[in-house]
């Protein structure tokens, strides 16, 4: 059987702040072709170039990676503010649209970062722009400073429930995560599911109720040192798992 295809959503940039481009990662797209055993195909994130209906024909499954922009608060139903950052707003089309489409048809999805954001407020949550304001809450940001192996660093343990679907994956009720981020969860949908907590409160793990298909979304970075960190690789390994699995069935 031929690899499954996986879309990774990335995000839009101009290059030398002239040519426009759409981008993701080498180490999501390494993940995905070498852990998840996936063929991993960049998803423009602009409703002018691909329509969501034709996205979740060719692909198998998606991933939604991090990226600068945030998901704009219009989607939650919130005032757009300074503390709300960038936004992506065809990123915010064609993600979100993608995201309700696999949630029903029991296609595999895989959050990360923003793409964790993108899970919860397309099953209907709401984000708070920093949650490093928040009283107890500690910052989640990336350090300014630093080599990538600092910047990606194990920062803290997240705990899950006993015999959730992340236990499952991990074998564990507590994994070291590198998260970064700066938003986070702040009302969570009806349909999701907070399974994974920071020590200070803030969801970084989620799952869709009752959803079909894979749907396991994080706020951590599970693509950096996906191939040897205990925690990442079964992440990607599940998914890919999922992918196949979808794949055959679509095709039998």
């Amino acid at each position: 059987m031929k690899r499954p295809v996986v879309g990774v959503v990335g995000n839009q940039y101009m290059i030398n702040d002239q040519y426009p481009v759409h981008a993701a990662g080498r180490m999501t797209t390494w993940a995905v072709s070498h852990v998840s055993n996936c063929a991993p195909m960049i998803v423009p994130t602009d409703p002018e170039i691909a329509s969501v209906s034709e996205l979740i024909e060719i692909c198998d499954g998606f991933v939604f990676t991090g990226g600068r922009p945030n998901v704009h608060p219009e989607e939650y139903g919130e005032v757009a503010t300074e503390a709300h950052g960038d936004f992506d707003r065809g990123r915010d089309a064609i993600a979100l649209g993608i995201i309700r489409a696999c949630v029903e048809r029991g296609q595999p999805i895989f959050g990360i970062c923003r793409g964790f954001q993108e899970v919860a407020v397309a099953m209907g949550s709401t984000l708070h722009p920093e949650i490093r304001d928040l009283p107890g809450r500690d910052n989640h940001r990336m350090p300014p400073d630093g080599t990538m192996e600092e910047k990606f660093a194990l920062r803290h343990v997240v705990t899950v429930s006993e015999n959730g679907p992340f236990y499952n994956v991990f074998g564990a009720t507590e994994v070291m995560t590198n998260t970064l981020h700066g938003q986070g969860i702040e009302r969570a949908g009806d349909r999701i599911v907070i399974d994974g907590y920071a020590p200070d409160g803030t969801p970084e793990a989620i799952y869709v109720k009752d959803a079909p298909g894979f749907t396991l979304s994080v706020q951590w970075h599970p693509e950096w040192n996906a191939d040897q960190d205990p925690v990442s690789r079964p992440l990607f390994q599940a998914f890919g798992q999922a992918a196949y699995d979808y794949a055959k069935a679509r095709t039998s």
